[in-house]
């Protein structure tokens, strides 16, 4: 069983010690932490709270709310909701901050407490720690009875929805008038509820519900990756459907599925969104280091500049602000448009893929072919706790100074239109290696080429 502290949140497995797992005992600990913290940055006392619809969801957000009411603090309980739906709420209710409640992709058997600030972003590395710290301490005051903070309750869906519906650039006339037919796997999650009402509102003529019970029993592996989308694939290969849409647990992610039961690519539902909001807007674009080439190629052609940030969504958000980008995100199906809220967003990110599906003169499968094509490999290698991970990389990249290398996050080697990009695990001694390039074969080999070179380098230091 797992209990994960970390700069992002606690994250654990539900069932067996306190401190070896995701315990009522730890979440009442965490979610003080994070109350107290909010408390210290201002006199503002409402938090917002939702989750997905993971079969421990309900137990755990009733103890964070009595615990962030026992502080003082008053709640809004968006019970079952979405990841973007509650980082909205924050954003337009007032809020000091909030907490989603879900563990993403993860199994079923797992959950979360995912923190915002006051903007709905996820808080910050250095406030992580000092959450993490106050969870440690002694130092976490409760309020006396009468000062304990109000409940009050609110469905934020319909209003994220008339959000996206109000954005200029969602086109959803043109949506209207070609008669989509879309099925939806949404693991039965919270997707199940929100993205039926999305699509609905934006004039898709049929939606079929597939696992969109959000009772929190995932048919099948939650994370949107081809092989956990058998389903959903045969149903549209055997069917009469324009697009296939899937979303995760907690709806960040989104994947696609095309007219002939094939993937349009996780990576690729980015460089999609990004064509068509290139087309109406002018800026640049973001992702992260180990996200496809593709968006580089398509911005570049658009006549915009791509800058690449360290993985993870705060990383993103952040260049995406400092660079001024109209869409960013990351290769997993995140996508992020800041007009609306700086948070991965599977909502708009099926809005404006079904306005540029729409605007395309064609079925999904072509409008992907117009893409450039990349396959990216994802390898690691794992090292005994004694190697020094650090040292590994200082010597990858001294073999290859020669190439376009970034360290933002890792190693990064360019090599024309390929790519390797070598990233250590924060808690595990393994080296991840993903590397890319226009064919299957020679992304495989890219990331061969680099095992090969760790292994004469440890090969080395052993001899000496």
């Amino acid at each position: 069983m797992t209990l994960i502290k970390s700069i992002s949140g606690i994250r654990g497995t539900i069932g067996g010690k306190s401190g070896d797992t995701l315990s009522p005992y730890d979440v009442v600990k965490f979610a003080a932490a994070y109350g107290t913290w909010l408390k210290q940055q201002s006199d503002n006392k409402k938090v917002i709270i939702g989750r997905d619809a993971r079969q421990s969801g309900e137990v755990i957000s009733q103890i964070v709310i009595s615990t962030l009411r026992s502080l003082g603090l008053n709640v809004v309980n968006l019970g079952l909701s979405t990841t973007p739906t509650v980082e909205l709420a924050v954003m337009h209710e007032g809020a000091a901050g909030g907490i989603i409640l879900t563990a993403s992709h993860n199994p079923g058997n797992w959950n979360a407490l995912k923190l915002l600030n006051s903007k709905g972003e996820f808080v910050s590395a250095e406030a992580s720690k000092e959450i993490l710290t106050l969870s440690e301490s002694n130092d976490i005051e409760f309020v006396a009875s009468q000062n304990i903070g109000k409940l009050t309750h609110m469905d934020y869906i319909d209003k994220h929805i008339e959000m996206i519906l109000a954005m200029p650039i969602v086109n959803v006339e043109a949506i209207r008038q070609k008669n989509f037919r879309v099925i939806v796997d949404a693991v039965n999650s919270t997707g199940g509820i929100a993205v039926p009402r999305l699509l609905k509102a934006l004039g898709v003529a049929e939606v079929e519900e597939l696992y969109c019970d959000p009772n929190g029993a995932f048919p099948h592996n939650p994370e949107p990756l081809p092989e956990n989308l058998t389903a959903i694939s045969s149903k549209i290969e055997s069917g009469n459907y324009h697009l296939g849409i899937v979303v995760d647990p907690d709806v960040d992610r989104l994947a696609l599925i095309c007219e002939d039961g094939t993937p349009f690519g996780e990576e690729y539902t980015l460089v999609s969104v990004a064509d068509y909001v290139l087309r109406k807007e002018k800026g640049n674009t973001v992702s992260n280091l180990s996200s496809t080439r593709a968006l580089r190629d398509i911005t570049e052609k658009a006549g915009a500049e791509y800058f690449a940030s360290a993985v993870g969504e705060v990383n993103v958000v952040e260049v995406m602000k400092a660079q001024n980008a109209v869409i960013g995100g990351e290769g997993n199906g995140g996508v992020i448009y800041p007009a609306l809220h700086y948070g991965r967003d599977a909502l708009i990110g099926i809005a404006l893929f079904l306005s540029n599906l729409a605007e395309f003169e064609g079925s999904t499968s072509r409008l992907r072919l117009t893409y450039p094509n990349y396959t990216i490999s994802k390898n690691k290698i794992e090292l005994t706790p004694d190697i020094d991970v650090d040292g590994i990389l200082a010597k990858i990249q001294e073999k290859y100074k020669d190439q376009p290398i970034n360290t933002v996050d890792g190693v990064k080697i360019e090599f024309e239109k390929e790519w390797v990009h070598l990233r250590k695990s924060n808690t595990e001694p393994i080296i991840r290696i993903y590397s890319e390039a226009d064919s299957p074969a020679t992304s495989e080999y890219l990331a061969n080429k680099i095992i090969s070179d760790i292994k004469e380098i440890i090969a080395f230091k052993a001899e000496e």
